[in-house]
């Protein structure tokens, strides 16, 4: 991995106050864990990061958000937060104040509070629509994987590199209906598959932690979590192949109206994701990377999260415990 320099926008005081950011959405959402309701649970989660993102002193601009302006009320992608606009530091924003919310109202496992952030024009502008991607951790040669290529070919590549049999590759994938092909030929050759039923940020980023035992992520997903899952692997090492799938000519016309030319382009993690990027995330629920938000006796909410920064190559574990929040 290629040292990234460090930025001169992204002050280090920016990589702890992230996580203030992404605690303050994961304990909003906290409130509706397993209550049924996700559009409650993400209202609270964009309402906290949104507050506390204004807290900060910078000029900053939403480009993967909760939608387009005329869909999403807040956090929408073009809007303005921070309190130093036109005077503080320009920063590009990607984020998913409540990335499964699914999974909180049903108290299941791995759901988090995202984001990442970068100089301005370093994350991409994606669309709100799918991205068809590939991931593999640390470790491999560069180019190791190819979206272009089977999912077959890219499981005998990594298993080479590792220096064992393609059926010993374990494979991350979101368990959809569209997936029953891929899942079909990844157990044709023996592999075993992990199948989460949300949150493929935290399934992305699986590939880049050895406890998890899961060499690579497939499949499709949401295109702004493709680039956040990027900025993490900008971070830790990794790499990532995405290509945007468009279902109709609204959704490409969207991607052109958002600056995207080549529609069938393949990204590779440093187009997604360029220069020195912070990540941070707050688990919401329990899972493979974070314990979720705990509320005990006397009102002390507990919180765990992780923040990364590519310049250094540094990831923090952050524990809190937090008094007089709601």
């Amino acid at each position: 991995m290629s040292k990234t320099p460090p930025s001169k926008v992204l002050d280090r005081v920016l990589v702890l106050e992230m996580v203030r950011v992404t605690e303050a959405a994961a304990i909003g959402a906290s409130k509706l864990i397993g209550r049924g309701d996700e559009k409650a649970a993400d209202a609270a989660a964009v309402e906290a990061m949104r507050a506390a993102l204004n807290e900060l002193a910078m000029d900053g601009t939403v480009v993967i958000g909760e939608g387009e302006r005329d869909e999403a009320p807040m956090l929408y992608i073009g809007e303005k937060v921070g309190s130093a606009q036109g005077t503080g530091p320009k920063i590009d924003i990607a984020l998913d104040p409540l990335e499964g919310t699914t999974i909180t109202a049903k108290a299941g496992p791995n759901a988090l509070a995202v984001l990442a952030v970068a100089e301005e024009g370093n994350l991409l502008n994606a669309p709100d629509v799918y991205m068809d991607k590939l991931a593999v951790g640390p470790g491999y040669p560069e180019g190791i994987i190819d979206l272009a290529k089977s999912p077959t070919d890219n499981v005998k590549a990594v298993a080479a590199a590792k220096g064992v049999e393609p059926g010993e590759i374990i494979v991350c994938v979101l368990d959809r209906p569209r997936h029953a092909d891929l899942i079909a030929e990844l157990r044709g050759l023996g592999c075993g598959v992990v199948l989460i039923g949300d949150g493929d940020v935290a399934g992305v980023i699986a590939v880049t932690n050895p406890d998890t035992t899961i060499d690579l992520y497939m499949g499709s997903g949401g295109a702004p979590e493709g680039v956040l899952a990027a900025a993490a692997l900008r971070c830790v090492g990794g790499q990532f192949n995405g290509r945007l799938l468009f279902r109709n000519d609204d959704e490409r016309g969207r991607a052109r109206k958002w600056g995207i030319e080549n529609l069938d382009k393949i990204y590779t993690r440093d187009e997604l994701a360029k220069g020195d990027c912070i990540f941070a995330a707050t688990g919401v629920t329990d899972g493979s990377l974070l314990k979720g938000v705990k509320r005990m006796k006397g009102g002390v909410i507990t919180t765990n999260s992780v923040v990364m920064r590519a310049s250094s190559g540094t990831v923090r574990w952050v524990s809190g415990e937090h008094r007089n929040r709601g």
